[in-house]
């Protein structure tokens, strides 16, 4: 595993600073190391108060990281700075960073994204002068850009002068954020501008916040991840991009806390173990079904399908099922496509997605078709399920049957329904005109499902 190191501020409210840092090294698969040079009060509201550590104890924690496996060459395969206060902690920082030969990404932190000053005003001067010519990278956003260059930047014509003013101050690479050009962001648009001698661009979705909302810590989280990429081996471009994305995605899955919007950093790494966790327990939840003697009885003529959704399921894609449908194929038992996968199954993720629509996806998001008869329903009665249903001669045109029919089923709850719960176990619907009759059965998870079919089957025997 790579080893990195973040020299920066302490951020007490979490979202920014060498919190940020660290939970995005851990994301990326990097291991983070940690130098604070400053402790800050901050909030939604800004920074109430900072203090920066004495620069005798800065210099302590670079020797105790880099002294940790004496003899081993060097422990820190790439480093980042963020908050620097001072000129005297901007000496020591280029100090111990020339001294052990890491390569490093500045990020010229100058205010907190909530308001407040993160660099003296005379500290400037120091950071161009000391780190930028032995950096890798820097990376300001464009009012950042703005201060180091001297100039006014307000289209992308001024982000490419300020970029090669920074790259003539020493910095052997540029990176402009974009999400301060308003005429961007206001198209819907955060470009940023790469330039090491050449230039280059990274188009993205800008996420607009709610109003009255303010995005906390993306900075630091981009220059972070640019730093465990690059660490990783990954060129510049490369590096960026995936940076870029790695902050979208977390930005688009941020927690609000007040009028902050922070960053949620392992927001991919929970969907990709959620996403394999839906798969293996719908491929259990077939066995399971399989295993239940004379299933085959529940199974209509179109067949049948299971299916679970990821948590915060939008489309389809996020739906995974059976390829195909579960069939009979002969008195005892049933056979389906062997392939479970997201997508598989249209009809499967409809119920599903609209159970989770109107529910907010709060433990329902798995569900199975299978045949309607009255033994069925009054066997899903003996098991203690919840109950509803809709008329599909009442379907208005121009509505998708499941959201509308689920929408019915909940409102048309039974009182004893209600009084149990708002959510119905099993809905179901009597037919149409070239539409067979079918109950659906819900739960939190396939297995889940297919323990409530198993209850389903019990009371019909």
């Amino acid at each position: 595993m790579k080893r990195v190191m973040t020299i920066g501020g302490s951020d007490c409210s979490g979202g920014a600073g060498i919190q940020a840092d660290i939970k995005t090294f851990s994301a990326l698969g990097v291991y983070g190391t940690s130098v604070i040079i400053a402790v800050t009060a901050q909030n939604s509201s800004g920074v109430q108060a900072k203090h920066e550590v004495p620069v005798e104890l800065v210099e302590s924690q670079i020797q105790s990281i880099m002294s940790e496996a004496s003899g081993k060459g060097i422990t820190v395969d790439y480093a980042k700075t963020g908050m620097l206060y001072s000129s005297a902690m901007i000496e020591t920082v280029a100090k111990h960073l020339k001294r052990h030969k890491i390569p490093f990404v500045v990020d010229p932190v100058m205010k907190a994204g909530s308001g407040g000053i993160l660099l003296a005003d005379n500290a400037l001067n120091t950071l161009v002068k000391l780190l930028l010519p032995i950096c890798e990278v820097v990376t300001p956003n464009v009012p950042e850009a703005s201060f180091i260059s001297g100039l006014e930047i307000w289209d992308k014509e001024d982000v490419k002068d300020a970029a090669v003013k920074i790259h003539e101050l020493g910095a052997s690479a540029v990176i402009i954020k974009g999400g301060h050009l308003t005429h961007e962001t206001a198209a819907g648009k955060a470009t940023d501008l790469i330039y090491d001698g050449e230039f280059e661009e990274l188009s993205g979705e800008y996420i607009k916040p709610k109003k009255g909302k303010i995005i906390h810590g993306a900075g630091c989280s981009f220059s972070a991840a640019l730093t465990a990429e690059l660490a990783k081996g990954e060129n510049l471009r490369h590096a960026a991009a995936s940076a870029k994305k790695f902050v979208h995605d977390a930005i688009a899955g941020g927690e609000e806390l007040s009028n902050m919007i922070v960053l949620n950093q392992a927001r991919e790494l929970r969907k990709n173990a959620d996403r394999y966790f839906v798969l293996e327990n719908v491929k259990e939840a077939v066995r399971k079904l399989k295993s239940i003697p004379d299933f085959k009885r529940l199974i209509p003529e179109v067949g049948t399908n299971i299916g679970m959704a990821i948590e915060g399921a939008e489309s389809e894609r996020d739906v995974a099922a059976v390829a195909g449908r579960i069939l009979p194929i002969h008195a005892k038992e049933v056979t389906h496509a062997e392939t479970v996968d997201f997508g598989a199954s249209s009809h499967v993720a409809r119920m599903i997605l609209a159970m989770m629509a109107m529910t907010g996806g709060k433990n329902i998001r798995s569900a199975i078709n299978i045949k309607y008869s009255v033994q069925i329903i009054d066997a899903c009665k003996r098991a203690g399920l919840v109950i509803s249903s809709f008329e599909r001669e009442h379907e208005p045109t121009g509505v998708k049957t499941m959201d509308w029919g689920v929408r019915e089923a909940i409102r048309n709850l039974s009182s004893e329904g209600q009084r149990r719960r708002q959510v119905p176990d099993v809905i179901y619907d009597l037919g149409a005109v070239g539409k067979e009759p079918m109950t659906r059965i819900f739960g939190d998870t396939a297995l889940e499902v297919a323990s409530k079919v198993n209850k389903i089957m019990d009371a019909l025997e």
